[in-house]
């Protein structure tokens, strides 16, 4: 048996995983929006914020994550996870799951929740991903503090920025493979050839637009931001593609 989620911002494309998932019959929950996403989703926003109280804000862009890593895992923590992971902990499937983007705000201790299962860690040019509004843009809403802004971009950014600090800041599990959202999309036989060695899945093709890359080159508006470039670089976005199998 084994447990499988997906980490990735919103709009991430990470619906494309779920439905993969999902399609090749991973019991993703009782409950799925046409993102994919399990719901209902109000325990797991509530556990981020307990999280978000451990997490020190240093100024600038820089976050401190200390005590995330050191202290115990609340209670009531732990209540709200299994809580919105009812029907996922109930199944009898041989294979189970669950995606909601609002979890990487919560991976350091997901991780530590559930050490061995599998994380399907998902990674879109920030470019893109910031094109649309997501509940995650406003980090105020989960109780984590950053510059003020009127500039939606800019927050989305931040968050994007966030988001990617606190992945990298976490002591990888023992199962984590990266999927570039670009790679599922324009060569998804090979990425999934990926994945099924990986999970150990037969997985199924779905439907994909290839005009969902790239978006940002016929954008008018900022859709880059300088304190992005390490990452875009990490991910090979700028320069040469570096990706970590596990």
């Amino acid at each position: 048996m084994s447990l499988i989620t997906v980490i990735g911002r919103g709009h991430g494309g990470t619906r494309a995983m779920s439905h993969t998932l999902s399609e090749s019959g991973i019991f993703m929950g009782e409950l799925l929006n046409a993102s994919g996403d399990l719901l209902p989703p109000r325990s797991m926003y509530d556990a981020c914020r307990v999280m978000a109280s451990f997490v020190g804000w240093r100024d600038g862009l820089t976050w401190d994550f200390d005590e995330v890593f050191a202290a115990e895992l609340p209670a009531e923590f732990t209540d709200l996870v299994n809580e919105y992971l009812t029907s996922v902990q109930s199944s009898s499937a041989e294979h189970r799951g669950w995606k909601l983007p609002e979890t990487t705000l919560v991976y350091p201790w997901i991780t530590r929740m559930f050490p061995d299962a599998r994380y399907v860690m998902w990674v879109r040019d920030p470019r893109d991903s910031i094109l649309k509004s997501h509940l995650t843009d406003d980090l105020h809403d989960f109780g984590i503090s950053y510059p003020e802004t009127d500039s939606e971009r800019l927050r989305r950014a931040i968050s994007w920025k966030y988001q990617y600090d606190l992945v990298e800041a976490t002591p990888p599990p023992a199962n984590v493979i990266e999927v570039r959202f670009e790679d599922f999309i324009l060569d998804q036989e090979t990425t999934l050839a990926r994945l099924e060695a990986f999970l150990d899945i037969d997985l199924a093709l779905i439907p994909v637009r290839p005009e969902s890359v790239g978006r940002w080159k016929e954008d008018g508006g900022q859709h880059y931001f300088d304190f992005l470039a390490p990452a875009m670089a990490r991910y090979g976005y700028i320069g040469k593609p570096v990706v970590r199998e596990t």
